[in-house]
């Protein structure tokens, strides 16, 4: 997400203040990523999926099998802070996570 900022600045020749615009980066998006592991089943992985990303239970299932068959997937993108909400879901079964930046 980019940011637009105007700024005035002083021009003592003229006495106005021409605008400035200032683009920065702002809140880049988190990506919160979840491990197969061979500890937990299905239904306990789908269950926590649907309970961390409040997702219906097809989704859940989806979300499983591609961390099933790919080793991981991200399974949210946002804000730390939101991420940082759906990982402590996750990590309730110690499923193996990690959050990117």
């Amino acid at each position: 997400m980019v940011r637009t900022i105007a700024a005035a600045t002083d021009d003592p020749k003229t006495k106005t203040s021409p605008e400035v615009i200032v683009e920065e980066e702002v809140d880049k998006p988190w990506r919160l990523i979840l491990y197969n592991d061979d500890v937990h089943t299905f239904d306990e992985v789908i269950h926590q999926v649907q309970k961390a990303l409040g997702c219906s239970i097809e989704e859940a299932e989806k979300i499983t099998v591609t961390v099933h068959t790919e080793g991981k997937a991200v399974v949210y993108k946002g804000s730390f802070e939101e991420c940082f909400k759906r990982n402590s879901v996750l990590q309730e079964i110690q499923l193996i996570t990690e959050i990117k930046g």
